[in-house]
């Protein structure tokens, strides 16, 4: 089900991750929710919340990387 605000998303993704990357990770879990609404879009047999989920932390690491030592979601540098 897409997310309307930040305190929708999953607890893990809340503890986890900056408020930046949450708002990165709930507009594509939104976006992500629509376009394989059809399961002819998505692979593998996957629900529609599975792919979701799977393009919203694709979305998120293409910002951010977790730091090995702390455990904490960083921006990247670029």
């Amino acid at each position: 089900m897409p997310n309307t605000n930040l305190k929708d998303l999953p607890q893990s993704v809340q503890d986890n991750l900056p408020e930046h990357a949450q708002e990165i990770y709930l507009e594509a879990f939104n976006n992500a929710w629509k376009e394989y609404a059809k399961p002819e879009d998505r692979r593998g047999g996957a629900s529609q919340e599975e792919t979701a989920h799977k393009v919203a932390w694709s979305a998120v690491k293409k910002a951010y990387e977790k730091d090995e030592k702390s455990g904490e979601w960083k921006r990247k540098k670029h």
